[in-house]
């Protein structure tokens, strides 16, 4: 059983570039692990150290101003290869959710099967987020799954996103597929009999 997701608070990390690739997320020489655990410090890996290893201080990652499980990003976040290292790298790195106004839809379901939410909003929601987050960088945002909705707490503004109804259900229970599956294994078995 993962943690469960129902409402959740929290600063952000403002990151506003467009078409931030998988490649860009976790590089490709990172891939050889298959445990999901420490991908998290190579999160972003080029932007945020140089070739000698030194952390780059310009880097919102490297820059203690910001901090937070919500990372707001530009449009277009996931795009490029369908690694599900990227999603690795985001959850253990410690973020919960990713607010963009588009999503690669693979990564985004990758992100949703690694129990981070990813939240699709307006431009306008999201230039008005960033803005908010330069203004102060301690604002608040509120991700309340079971309504839909994220709220900007330094303007009050809400906006509602969509989610599949099964993805919001294991999310909200926290189950993966397995988790799922075993959790009705009564139902599946009750089915298969009355097959018979």
């Amino acid at each position: 059983m993962k943690q469960k997701f129902d409402i959740r608070t929290s600063t952000c990390v403002p990151l506003p570039l467009e078409n931030v690739d998988t490649d860009q997320i976790i590089p490709a020489r990172f891939l050889k692990a298959t445990d999901k655990k420490g991908f998290g410090e190579n999160l972003f890996r080029d932007w945020r150290y140089d070739k000698q290893g030194n952390k780059i201080d310009s880097f919102v990652l490297n820059d203690p101003t910001y901090g937070g499980q919500v990372l707001v990003a530009g449009k277009n976040f996931g795009s490029g290869s369908s690694r599900e290292h990227a999603a690795w790298a985001i959850a253990d790195y410690g973020f919960r959710v990713v607010v963009s106004s588009f999503f690669a839809d693979i990564h985004k379901n990758n992100e949703l099967n690694n129990f981070v939410l990813p939240v699709v909003v307006s431009e306008a929601f999201l230039a008005e987020l960033f803005d908010s987050i330069y203004a102060d960088p301690k604002m608040e945002v509120e991700v309340n799954l079971p309504a839909q909705t994220i709220t900007n707490k330094a303007t009050g503004r809400t906006e509602y996103f969509e989610i599949n109804a099964y993805k919001k259900d294991s999310l909200v229970n926290g189950l993966d597929d397995i988790d799922y599956l075993l959790s009705n294994k009564e139902k599946i078995e009750a089915f298969e009999a009355n097959r018979k």
